[in-house]
């Protein structure tokens, strides 16, 4: 597939992804975007996506994103749903429902289909690979390569997920050959962290369980912890990653309650659990070493839960 032979006579494009949106989800939707509108001026191109965590702010047009989910079009000749189904687009919904025709662009095993036309890869390291693979190559520009680099390098880790193969290798090597300091985008994207967020952080490896004969950890935080901290479900990225990093330890849980009775949980795995299997049981999804769900009840209730089911691939 080749968006350039796709858009047809579309005057008007709407482009979304998952709610809560990570560094892939708005990489493959701000890469999609700006190739868009550097390549086709006289068409109207909208991205529609929850507010954006600061560490992603400095890919461009990001201040454009419409988190109001707002829009004076009824109906778009066009509209992309990037990294996930259109189950998970949250508010964008209605503009899909409503569009003339749809595009889906995932790499989630867990993603059934859903739009007019699919192109889904599970195999493929993220959706900013897949947006890499439909575009034109030679009408890209710096900024377009920030945008796909950054994505990629979130969801494969820095390239050290099971994810990561010689073709994404490929794409990335491709990518920096614009010129940006990748290094830096890393080390911003990645690995720094606010003073709040290294606070959260020790908290929540400080308070750690491991459990399953030490092959299992988990951490919550509570809502009353996040209150007293200052803090918001941006203030959590990595946590997950860094439990995962115990030696010993083969498959990690993190949660931090959304609502009474409510977590948002995360899983991440060595490969001895594929997580994505976990979480599909509570209605969530993503890989095989990571993924995630919602799941109700107390701190006890969850992990006896959630482990039920990681217990029987650990035996």
């Amino acid at each position: 597939m080749k968006i350039d032979n796709f858009l047809g006579s579309a005057k008007t494009i709407g482009i979304s992804g998952h709610i809560r949106p990570d560094g892939d989800c708005i990489g493959s939707c701000m890469g999609m975007y700006l190739y868009l509108i550097k390549n086709y001026p006289d068409i109207r191109v909208d991205v529609f996506l929850e507010k954006i965590p600061p560490e992603f702010l400095f890919i461009k047009d990001t201040d454009k994103v419409r988190s109001d989910f707002a829009s004076d079009i009824d109906s778009y000749d066009l509209f992309i749903v990037c990294d996930c189904g259109k189950e998970r687009i949250g508010d964008a919904e209605k503009f899909f429902d409503s569009a003339k025709k749809t595009l889906n662009i995932d790499h989630h095993i867990s993603n059934p289909g859903t739009g007019d036309d699919l192109y889904i890869v599970p195999t493929a390291s993220s959706a900013c690979e897949l947006v890499y693979d439909v575009i034109d190559h030679d009408r890209m520009d710096v900024e377009i390569a920030k945008a796909l680099y950054m994505g990629i390098v979130t969801d494969t880790g820095v390239f050290k997920y099971n994810n990561t193969s010689p073709r994404t290798l490929q794409v990335v090597s491709e990518l920096i050959s614009y010129g940006f300091d990748f290094g830096s985008l890393i080390d911003h994207v990645f690995y720094e962290k606010t003073y709040l967020q290294n606070q959260i952080l020790g908290r929540a490896l400080l308070e750690s369980i491991r459990i399953m004969d030490g092959r299992c950890i988990f951490s919550s935080i509570s809502k009353d912890t996040m209150e007293f901290y200052g803090a918001d479900s941006n203030d959590l990225d990595g946590i997950v990653n860094q439990l995962l990093l115990t030696i010993g330890v083969d498959c990690a849980i993190f949660m931090y309650e959304i609502a009474p009775l409510e977590y948002k949980v995360s899983l991440r795995s060595n490969g001895a659990v594929n997580v994505s299997e976990v979480a599909s049981m509570f209605g969530g999804g993503g890989h095989v070493r990571a993924a995630g769900c919602t799941v109700n009840g107390t701190v006890h209730d969850v992990i006896n839960n959630l482990t039920k089911y990681i217990h029987k691939q650990l035996s």
